[in-house]
Order: structure tokens, then sequence, then C-alpha cells
């Protein structure tokens, strides 16, 4: 009896509130109205230049998280992903139509690389052109291409005024983050579908850049000879 008294205590033992950076959660997913990758940031991101790239990172979070052009990226379970909010919803995008200044991010600036990474120069970009097979290559040829005397783009400007806006201030629904995305960030993208993006996503949800592609990794590229993963599902969608 003694020792059911004392388990009983336990349970009723208030927790301490963990800091919001000290970690992402993994496992909880994000729903509505994109795609599910099962991570939750939940705060701002402490996002660092990657240095001679036009592209951020969060060295503090055991995440694949960049920013560039004015949206997050992230690569999850083999997936790229992308939002115009550091929290989703996310949108699962297609490997051909990847930007290639997030493409050639070097293999030390993922916070959480994939077993397949090992082995691979650590100042170098992923290797995709073998992962993902001839066919990616043959339409992305010349993505790891760079001129190293040619300076790099210019960086986007950090959504700074994102900070305001954590736990239950972030804005969950697509209206709302358009709304106050529209007013505070006045920043005009460069690649075409940073461009495209913001436009399908100004029409509702749904809509996701991704051109004829409609299905995520499993049916799109895979490495050469490989069959589909997880039985071709690809993510959950909600």
């Amino acid at each position: 009896m003694r020792h059911l008294l004392i388990l009983a205590s336990l349970l009723f033992i208030p927790l301490a509130p963990a800091p919001a950076h000290a970690e992402v959660s993994v496992g909880i997913g994000i729903h509505t109205p994109g795609v599910s990758i099962g991570i939750n940031i939940p705060a701002y991101p402490r996002l660092v230049r990657v240095p001679n790239y036009p592209v951020y990172y969060d060295p503090y979070l055991r995440v694949n998280l960049f920013f560039y052009d004015g949206l997050y990226w992230v690569f999850q379970d083999d997936n790229w992903y992308v939002s115009a909010w550091y929290n989703g919803p996310w949108d699962w995008v297609d490997p051909f139509d990847v930007p290639v200044y997030v493409l050639r991010v070097p293999v030390r600036y993922y916070r959480l690389p994939p077993p397949y990474f090992r082995g691979w120069r650590v100042d170098a970009p992923p290797r995709w052109q073998e992962h993902w097979g001839r066919d990616w290559q043959d339409r992305r040829s010349g993505w790891e291409r760079r001129d190293r005397h040619a300076p790099p783009p210019p960086r986007a400007p950090l959504p700074a005024y994102q900070k305001h806006y954590s736990g239950d201030r972030y804005p969950g629904e697509l209206e709302r983050q358009r709304t106050i995305r529209t007013e505070r960030y006045r920043y005009q993208p460069r690649e075409e579908f940073t461009r495209r993006y913001d436009e399908q996503r100004s029409r509702g949800p749904g809509q996701q850049p991704r051109g004829e592609s409609q299905q995520p990794r499993g049916e799109g590229p895979r490495p050469h000879g490989e069959g589909p993963r997880d039985g071709g599902r690809g993510p959950e969608r909600r």
C-alpha cells in the first residue's frame, strides 16, 4: 500500500516547463491544411548564415531547417517541404523543383543528416545525383556547378516579425498567415519557385507549387534501381 501511495503522489508532481528553444518536439505533427511531417518548432528559430551562401540555418535545432528567398525549407524523411512560416503548415516539394541554392547547402549544416550522408564531404553539398538517380540528374544537370569567383546572390531579409508569434499566438490558419506576411514582409523574391508558391498559396488551401508532379516521395525520383519507399504512400496528408 505504501508503494502505491508513493507512486500516486509522483504522478501529481508538476513538471518544470522546458525552454521554448531547447529542442524540437518530434512526433506531434503539423496538420491541416498542409502535410504532417512530425515536427513542432515552438518558437522563431535562431537563424545563422551559411557562409558564402544566400541561405540561413538554425544550429540549435535538431531538424534540417533552412531559410532561403523568403521561405523556410525542411528536409525530413527523404522529402523536401516548404512554408512561409517557421512552424508550417508545410507543403511537399518535388525534388525536381527544389532551388539550387537549397540543394547546394553543405552536408555539415544538416542538423539531422540521413544515414546515407555518411562518408560524404562535410564541406560539399549532398550527392543528390547519386541518391535520386539518373532521371533527376538529367533534369537538374549543372545544379552543383557554381562560379567560385562570382558573389552569391543577396540574402533575403529574415522575417523577424515572426518572433512575436509563438505558442498560442502562432497563426495556424493560412489566411491569417497570409495577412500578417503581406503586411509585415515586403521582400520581392528572386526565385521563380518562390513567386509561384506565393501566388498559389494566395488562392487558398489545396494549391501547391509543383507543376504536373503531385506525389510525395515514393512516387517521385528515387535512388537508381530502388523501389518505392513506405509502400509508395509518402507523408500523411491531413
